[in-house]
């Protein structure tokens, strides 16, 4: 899905610029004003990013959504939350995700999204864990590694800045 973006592939041009975004956050208007009031909250930390400003800049010439949304000036920090995703090939996800600072890497993150056991969309994310790179970047820890089955993504980067994982990433573990 995230093929289809704008390079490079990114969260915020995704849910302004490509209109799969629509179906693919089950909730777009909350996502996309979560996205914004992110990306705000980013930009004030740091004024003088220029790869920054140029996204925003360009969602701002590009997307009237963006600019209704930037204009409210909204800001927001969230570490937890709820995400209701259609993905293209297992349907509905309903996820919680919870963000962790990188400290190595001042200013990054990485979003965990987990499903609760037992629901369909744990089924779904074990569907694809199986598919492995082939399913949009996906991988899973296992309750072994002391965490709920079936994380996906875990994509790392700024706000506003997500960006597949590097080719180095291991293979998922074979479904058990």
């Amino acid at each position: 899905m995230m093929a289809d973006a704008v390079a490079p592939p990114n969260s915020a041009r995704f849910t302004f610029l490509n209109p799969k975004a629509r179906e693919f956050f089950r909730d777009w208007e909350r996502s996309a004003d979560d996205i914004v009031a992110v990306l705000r909250s980013t930009a004030g930390k740091n004024p003088y990013d220029k790869d920054l400003s140029d996204l925003i800049g360009e969602l701002s010439t590009r997307s009237e959504e963006f600019r209704v949304r930037w204009a409210r000036h909204d800001v927001k920090y969230h570490r937890t939350g709820r995400k209701r995703l259609h993905h293209s090939v297992v349907g509905d996800l309903d996820l919680t995700y919870e963000a962790f600072e990188l400290p190595a890497d001042p200013g990054l993150r990485i979003n965990i999204y987990t499903a609760e056991p037992g629901t369909p969309s744990e089924d779904a994310l074990k569907v694809l864990a199986s598919l492995g790179g082939d399913a949009g970047g996906c991988w899973r820890a296992t309750p072994e590694d002391g965490h709920r089955a079936g994380v996906l993504n875990a994509w790392a980067g700024r706000p506003g800045r997500i960006s597949p994982p590097p080719a180095t990433t291991p293979s998922p573990r074979p479904l058990t």
